[in-house]
């Protein structure tokens, strides 16, 4: 199986500026390095490009010219008012190309369909109380067809592929979830990527959910300004990714930046059962579980109702629980990685991130910092969308990456 986002090699972690080659034989390469520039810093004119490539402005006009006609980029408007001849800033082509994102999630599933530069052009969503893989796969072979028919016969072919964003583990937690044991069975057998695999000629790219967020904030978010971060996603369980000089980091088993497992207490012998985990104090399904004994509706925990009453009372339980615990993550993350800065998103309403953000900085003054330097702590940018955004970049990515694990950004 392919991936988009592998473990770099040590002498490749340090060079953030995409530089290109001259030699003959390139051409590829240095188109994608191109396209790569224009999609982390914007529109700019060719000679803009080429000091930022290093390639020569011949060869930029050349790849220009071929991207041109390959409809992958776009002339804008010239800018004037400078001295000497008007400037063309080249933009990427939003039709250049297409991927579809898929989130399989606990509680939910999204299809999006996403340009080139990352918007998205047409979205389904399902919910549930937890997914029967049969009925999953028909709705996703659906919502395929379903894509194909909004993009037409000739945008069509621009569809680059399609990336999945899933638990590791979706038939994991089934007594936390209340789930009964043989519907989280079937999802032990199932390898998610290969049937949908199956429904397609277009190569599947497939990550750990919280993993495919972090992706979309690193390359869409916050994260293009940020070198090293723990990012921490809340949904139905919380979850995160960690990205250590610009590389999005997935560990041996796909688990780094696994927070939701991180110990909220210390274990001893004479302990009947181990210490919670963070995912039993800052997920969702803990406010969903208060909603659900106070007789409230519990899907008011991903809306604007969580801060209305009656949920209100309930939600600033869970907002003092959650900030507590997400601090303790993130002081032990700080002292194992020290990160520049830790990102916190999540699939719940906007303001009630902005609550949680708050109660977090409040609660990392109940820990010390001595020996350590406390990170930045930022709300993320992409929402409860990053998931399958983060999916639908996988595609992207491979495709038109100049590495599949390089992220391009300025040197500071």
């Amino acid at each position: 199986m392919h991936t988009a986002f592998t473990e770099p090699s040590e002498d490749g972690i340090k060079r953030l500026r995409p530089r290109g080659s001259n030699q003959i034989g390139m051409s590829q390469f240095n188109e994608r390095v191109v396209l790569q520039a224009i999609r982390f810093h914007g529109s700019m004119p060719k000679a803009d490009i080429a000091r930022l490539t290093n390639l020569s402005t011949q060869t930029i006009s050349l790849i220009i010219n071929r991207l041109l006609e390959e409809g992958l980029v776009l002339k804008l408007a010239s800018l004037r008012g400078k001295v000497g001849q008007p400037s063309v800033p080249i933009a990427l082509n939003p039709d250049g190309a297409f991927s579809i994102g898929i989130k399989i999630g606990r509680r939910s599933m999204d299809v999006l369909l996403v340009d080139f530069v990352g918007q998205v052009r047409e979205r389904s969503s399902l919910s549930y109380a937890f997914p029967d893989p049969e009925l999953l796969f028909a709705e996703i072979a659906l919502q395929l067809d379903n894509m194909r028919a909004v993009l037409g016969p000739t945008r069509e072919l621009r569809l680059s592929g399609i990336g999945i964003a899933a638990p590791l583990a979706l038939g994991g937690w089934q007594h936390l979830l209340s789930i009964e044991a043989d519907q989280a069975d079937k999802w032990h057998r199932i390898d998610i990527r290969e049937r949908v695999q199956a429904m397609t000629d277009l190569p599947v790219e497939f990550s750990k959910d919280t993993a495919a967020a972090c992706v979309a904030e690193l390359v869409a978010g916050r994260g293009r300004s940020i070198k090293s971060f723990l990012y921490v996603f809340v949904g139905t369980f919380i979850g995160g990714g960690l990205v250590i000089d610009s590389h999005l980091r997935s560990g041996r088993h796909g688990n780094a930046g696994a927070v939701g497992s991180i110990p909220l207490g210390l274990a001893s012998s004479d302990k009947a059962t181990p210490p919670e985990q963070l995912l039993s104090d800052a997920s969702l399904f803990n406010l969903e579980q208060l909603f659900d004994a106070a007789g409230l509706d519990q899907t008011a925990a991903v809306d604007a109702r969580a801060l209305q009453a009656p949920w209100l009372t309930h939600t600033a339980a869970w907002l003092d629980d959650a900030a507590c615990a997400i601090a303790l993550a993130i002081n032990s993350a700080t002292c194992l990685l020290d990160l520049d800065g830790v990102i916190i998103d999540g699939s719940i309403d906007r303001k009630l991130l902005d609550r949680l953000m708050t109660e977090v900085e409040t609660a990392l003054d109940y820990y010390r910092w001595e020996g350590i330097e406390r990170p930045v702590v930022l709300a993320g940018t992409i929402g409860s969308d990053a998931r399958a955004i983060g999916g639908a970049l996988l595609p992207l990515y491979a495709n038109f990456a100049p590495d599949r694990d390089l992220f391009l950004k300025l040197d500071k």
